[in-house]
């Protein structure tokens, strides 16, 4: 299956690694990024250079207004929506719970775990075949830390994934008989500037050496994992919580 695909935060890191994977595979695609217009841009640019048709789409997946507009543009400028990859979400700075503020907290379930309700509901309205679509998948980023719970560095970020796991779960149940699939994927440690937002040094010897793999991952491994549960291969794949983490 390809077509018109939106991926949120989709201007860097496992986003645009997820997005030249989805245009090498034939995806027409919509660019969300919240920020950092000029790297969506040039994304945008280098693949509809390749034959795709790309369009980039700024909105804070946080604010329902702007998530409503975000899918209209898609509506209008590409067509009807076929998959949703929830990949947009964001950490905080290393903490212990003690030392965490409720701003914090809000910020991080507003992105992480709003924005992806949000973005599910929309995508839902159009592709479910209850309400006319023609069915499509969906993949939400979790991470490894929801089973973790990343204790000392980021249990509230950990709590946010704990709760996407559980959307995912419990949304691929509902929306199957509805012609959406729905599934996740669970980053461990990955080579992306995300760990900036927390002041981790992910390339320091000893995180390398915590992974079973002895290494950190690339989101380009991740990517491909995406695209798999997006395409026909994975056709009977559905509420799947799928570990890219390197045996972590």
């Amino acid at each position: 299956m390809a077509g018109i695909a939106l991926i949120t935060g989709g201007s860097r890191g496992i986003g645009a690694a997820t997005a030249r994977r989805c245009a090498r595979a034939g995806w027409d695609l919509a660019l969300n990024y919240v920020s950092d217009a000029s790297a969506a841009h040039a994304l945008a640019d280098e693949l509809r250079a390749t034959g795709r048709r790309v369009i980039t789409v700024q909105a804070d997946v946080a604010d329902a207004g702007q998530v409503a507009g975000m899918f209209e543009r898609i509506d209008a400028e590409l067509g009807p929506l076929t998959a949703l990859v929830n990949n947009a979400g964001i950490v905080a700075p290393a903490a212990r719970l003690a030392a965490m503020d409720i701003a914090r907290w809000r910020r991080l379930f507003d992105v992480n775990v709003i924005g992806t309700l949000l973005c599910c509901q929309q995508a839902a309205w159009r592709m479910s075949i209850r309400h006319g679509g023609g069915g499509g998948a969906i993949v939400n980023l979790s991470s490894r830390a929801a089973e973790f719970g990343s204790a000392g560095i980021y249990v509230d970020y950990a709590a946010t994934k704990g709760a996407i796991d559980t959307l995912t779960k419990g949304l691929a149940r509902e929306l199957i008989a509805e012609g959406i699939r729905v599934n996740g994927v669970r980053p461990g440690i990955i080579e992306t500037d995300i760990h900036a937002g927390s002041g981790r040094d992910v390339g320091a010897p000893e995180i390398a050496a915590s992974i079973p793999i002895q290494r950190l991952g690339r989101a380009e491994e991740v990517a491909e994992a995406i695209a798999w549960l997006l395409s026909d291969a994975a056709s009977y794949t559905v509420g799947a919580l799928l570990d890219v983490a390197g045996g972590r």
